[in-house]
């Protein structure tokens, strides 16, 4: 199984691209600073999802990397 396959790297994926298609009707001057920094976050959890699920034979790491993304998602 890739972590592609998993479920919640899916929705986190889904997630990310209806921000990237949402930031594109910010106004103007929102443009460079509010709207990047919306798109970086919201695809490092598809990657912190993806680095986590490559290191998940080390329970340890696999763990807190997973406490680290519930962290950002509230």
């Amino acid at each position: 199984m890739k972590f592609q396959d998993l479920l919640a790297y899916q929705k986190a994926f889904e997630l990310a691209m209806e921000i990237f298609e949402t930031s594109k009707k910010f106004p103007r001057e929102e443009k460079y600073s509010l709207t990047d920094q919306i798109r970086r976050s919201s695809r490092s959890v598809c990657a912190n999802i993806a680095e986590s699920y490559a290191k998940r034979r080390y329970p340890k790491h696999f763990i807190s990397k997973l406490n680290f993304i519930s962290k950002l998602s509230r």
